[in-house]
């Protein structure tokens, strides 16, 4: 049983300073139960609590380590960078050379703009798309986070998920009435929404491949109906790739569905664990932004020189060995999804397992998951105990049932036999309660 005396006090004298203790709500564990442990470094596919326990990491920050935390190009790239200084509030070279490493993996992406969060990406490329077609309303899907900006919390994933949520207080109604929160993999209700409101929807954006509410992969045709419904009735559709941009193929989503959107959004491993965020897209519309266009927005530190250069570095990495990289990923990924749902249906667990690339989720429900309303009925309970029960034993998930797991370049068949053996014995804890 781990032991984690110092991570515990560290907790209460966070809670002094910080809303329950930490800085976003999901580093918490209150839906997992349990008490988070307090992290002193990391290094390759492990993190090491401040009691010197380690453990196997599954969730990478969130899904930027994809090539491993501490990646010796990425540290030394941000060394040489932070020796010119850490920001200059002016344009560098560095920020042309990362946009076009990804206008080569991102076709769409003819001009872009560097902000310093999903966030601000996300509510940049939703005012952009307002601007572009004159109009107000804004569909997403149910289940889908897009960042924490008013609009887009209306029955969001990732956190407000976790917790229970529908929305957020403080969001005013007339912004709320704005968003239209539709079932995820059902083009009919789209349909339906477009009759419904003719003429006054300016986008639909969506994650491509859900990940904030757990892993759930589109319907076949389901990409291509919406990028041709939103053609016919002259709506934009921005694809929301914060998670899915670099992390389950080199071109993202986009690229493994053959699929055009007017904007598009990246994060994570564009600032190789640095805050990044980008949005991009066609050029007529992102010259709307000024000072060529009327939409204003800003950021003193966006293009930041450290966050370019962890980016670049990341980007170059992935880009010029993705022939080795994403199948590596792929391998390493199938074997500890499969193998860990294999141990719970000898375990005789309910347990439904969605993977798209090196992101995944195992929903604690018979299943199937297409959608937030079917991944809902997951027994968050027995996930709390089997999480729990995983990081006394060394391995470390996300800790929400509605949160996709990631795997890293720098994972191993050792690391994956040792995850598998550990979830063997989690779910033996699990059946006995």
């Amino acid at each position: 049983m781990i032991s984690r005396p110092r991570s515990q006090a560290l907790q209460q004298r966070a809670e002094r300073f910080f809303p329950g203790g930490v800085n976003s709500p999901v580093r918490a564990f209150r839906a997992v139960g349990g008490e988070p442990p307090f992290i002193e470094r990391a290094e390759g596919a492990y993190l090491y609590d401040i009691d010197g326990n380690r453990y196997i990491d599954y969730f990478g920050s969130w899904g930027p380590m994809i090539l491993g935390h501490a990646f010796p190009p990425v540290v030394e790239a941000i060394e040489r960078a932070a020796r010119n200084s850490a920001s200059f509030g002016a344009s560098t070279a560095a920020e042309a050379d990362l946009a076009e490493r990804i206008t080569a993996c991102y076709p769409a992406i003819e001009k872009m703009r560097f902000v310093s969060s999903g966030t601000e990406a996300t509510m940049s490329a939703i005012r952009l798309a307002r601007a572009a077609t004159g109009r107000k309303i804004i569909i997403k899907f149910e289940g889908c986070y897009h960042g924490h900006a008013d609009g887009l919390l209306v029955k969001a994933g990732s956190g407000v998920a976790t917790f229970g949520i529908p929305g957020s207080a403080g969001v005013p109604e007339e912004i709320a009435h704005l968003t239209l929160a539709l079932p995820f993999n059902d083009i009919a209700v789209v349909e339906a929404a477009f009759a419904a409101h003719p003429g006054q929807i300016a986008a639909i954006i969506l994650e491509p491949v859900v990940g904030n509410a757990g892993c759930i992969p589109p319907a076949n045709g389901y990409l291509a109906g919406l990028r041709k419904l939103t053609a016919q009735c002259g709506a934009l559709l921005v694809v929301d790739e914060v998670m899915t941009g670099f992390r389950v193929a080199l071109g993202g989503a986009t690229q493994i569905h053959g699929l055009d959107p007017d904007l598009i959004t990246l994060g994570k491993i564009v600032g190789g664990g640095l805050p990044v965020g980008v949005f991009g897209g066609k050029r007529k519309i992102m010259d709307l932004l000024a000072p060529l266009g009327p939409v204003y927005q800003a950021g003193t530190l966006s293009g930041n020189p450290l966050a370019m250069a962890a980016g670049l570095a990341t980007v170059s990495y992935v880009q010029e060995h993705a022939a080795e990289v994403y199948p590596r990923l792929e391998t390493t990924t199938k074997a500890v999804a499969e193998g860990v749902a294999q141990e719970a249906a000898r375990a005789r667990i309910p347990l439904t397992l969605n993977r798209v690339g090196s992101m995944w989720t195992w929903f604690f429900t018979p299943g199937p998951v297409t959608n937030y309303e079917q991944a809902a009925k997951s027994d968050t309970v027995a996930f709390g105990r089997f999480h729990r029960a995983l990081m006394d034993r060394g391995v470390w998930l996300p800790p929400s049932q509605f949160e996709a797991a990631f795997l890293s370049y720098a994972h191993t068949d050792a690391d994956i036999q040792a995850t598998i053996a550990a979830a063997r014995a989690a779910f033996q804890v699990v059946a006995a309660r």
